[in-house]
């Protein structure tokens, strides 16, 4: 995976030309702009949505300096709903990673280290009032074959969490386990870490589960060419390759994924943080008939993409970190699915007043059609900390148009399913690709819906006396 050192001669003034040509093709009908800011108590990232029409967010450092689960309402207000580290020896774990809204209101997650077993990491499950109940706890221990700091979560259509950890057991370096809703514990796949595992794949970087009722996902690392893979895991733990990136010559298809989409034709979209024409990344398209395209490279000015989230108008939306002694702190794409490319905001380099700098986490699309996203440094809370970085900021982009959203987001005929919105206490009808559904209005911000029998995998559909909402993503409709 080389990079290209090319651009390191160039000066400032040329990156910041850049930054002012990207900004001036900025999307017309969007608008980027700072949604609140961080304190030194409440900096986090990987915004998501409740039944309860808030955001939530894991943070920190939380009560007991060890992270927290953060509630932010809409006029941009936070408080602490969970801190950390409130038991003894950690046993409820420390520093969480990203939330999930589980098919029972709830929130699941997982932390990177804490727990009952040497402090490996837990999974858990937290009410909206704040209750805690750990599911499982992982091991450090050498000899321990569970894994540990496990991360990445997701809610599959058996209803059981599926996750990563970043090391495993024995000889070994990431693994994919599943998690019942009552602490049943399996380890579905060992990543390998010893030089003698040929073309196995280390460092587990995502899971997503496609329209087929597999598991999909990328690594960065691994593979014939050290360039990462995108693989399938069936539920039952199959897995096969799909691609090895990194196999063009240079690595213009790009190498090490930060992640995986998938849209409603099968196709899957991603972002490397390397490789490419430049160096620093690629987007690229691989198709349902296993065609690769690179549809955007990008440079050391612009710097690295982070990962994509397909939104409801149908295009990609995503984040590089920038090299900000080059007058770049990262910024905030917009990627077509035939591959244009538009900047809606380019982030500074210091922690001047409003100014975020370095996104960190995923962009997350609410009901209302904004997106949000969270960075890592610079606001205006006394202008900086003592460091001279600030505490990082929400931004949002808006100009897009309300949805709904489903959770889960794939399940059998008799799933209960949570849909959220907005505006929906007065709804008339919900349909799973065009067969009506029984729902009951819970409140106004989410409905309880059953998937209904000859139902098939399409959009969720909820008419409100204010127009029909349509989901995003797709709901599976599984075996």
């Amino acid at each position: 995976m080389k990079r290209s050192t090319s651009l390191l001669t160039l000066g400032l003034a040329l990156a910041c030309a850049a930054v002012t040509l990207s900004l001036a093709v900025r999307a017309q009908a969007q608008t980027f702009s700072y949604f609140t800011n961080f304190s030194a108590r409440d900096n986090g990232s990987s915004v998501m949505q409740a039944t309860d029409g808030n955001l939530y967010m894991a943070g920190g450092p939380g009560a007991y300096g060890r992270g927290a689960i953060l509630r932010v309402t809409p006029s941009g207000g936070f408080n602490v709903l969970y801190s950390f580290c409130a038991q003894r020896g950690c046993l409820d774990g420390s520093y969480p990673s990203a939330l999930i809204l589980g098919s029972d209101g709830n929130f699941y997650g997982a932390t990177e280290s804490g727990g009952n077993r040497i402090g490996g990491g837990t999974v858990y499950k937290l009410t909206l009032g704040g209750e805690l109940t750990t599911l499982y706890s992982f091991c450090t221990n050498s000899n321990c074959t569970d894994g540990i700091s496990p991360y990445g979560l997701i809610q599959a259509s058996d209803g059981n969490l599926y996750g990563l950890t970043s090391n495993g057991g024995y000889l070994t370096n990431g693994t994919i386990f599943r998690v019942s809703p009552t602490g049943e514990f399996t380890v579905l796949r060992y990543f390998c870490l010893n030089s003698s595992c040929g073309s196995d794949a280390p460092a587990p970087t995502g899971l997503i589960q496609g329209i087929d009722g597999n598991l999909y996902g990328t690594t960065r690392f691994g593979g014939p060419h050290n360039g990462g893979v995108l693989f399938k895991l069936t539920l039952a733990g199959e897995y096969s390759v799909i691609y090895n990136f990194c196999s063009l010559s240079d690595c213009l298809d790009g190498g090490g994924p930060t992640g995986l989409v998938q849209d409603a034709d099968g196709n899957f979209f991603g972002a490397n943080y390397a490789g490419g024409s430049d160096g620093y990344g690629t987007v690229f398209e691989l198709t349902s008939k296993n065609r690769y395209t690179v549809l955007a490279n990008f440079d050391f000015v612009l710097g690295t993409p982070l990962g994509l989230t397909l939104a409801s108008d149908g295009n990609f939306y995503g984040t590089t970190q920038g090299a900000s002694n080059y007058g770049t702190g990262g910024t905030v794409f917009e990627v077509t699915p035939k591959g244009r490319v538009t900047f809606l905001n380019v982030f500074g380099n210091s922690c001047a007043l409003d100014t975020g700098w370095y996104p960190d986490g995923p962009i997350f699309q609410n009901t209302e059609g904004t997106l949000y996203g969270a960075t890592a440094y610079g606001n205006s809370v006394g202008d900086c900390n003592p460091n001279g970085v600030g505490y990082g900021t929400i931004y949002s982009v808006t100009g897009l148009t309300p949805l709904v959203e489903t959770a889960p987001l794939a399940g059998p005929v008799g799933q209960s399913v949570i849909i959220l919105g907005n505006n929906l206490t007065e709804s008339t009808s919900v349909t799973f690709n065009g067969v009506a559904a029984a729902f009951t209005v819970e409140s106004d911000t989410y409905i309880k819906a059953t998937v209904p029998a000859g139902a098939t995998t399409g959009v969720v559909s909820v008419v409100t006396p204010s127009g029909t909402l349509k989901s995003n993503p797709q709901f599976v409709v599984t075996k």
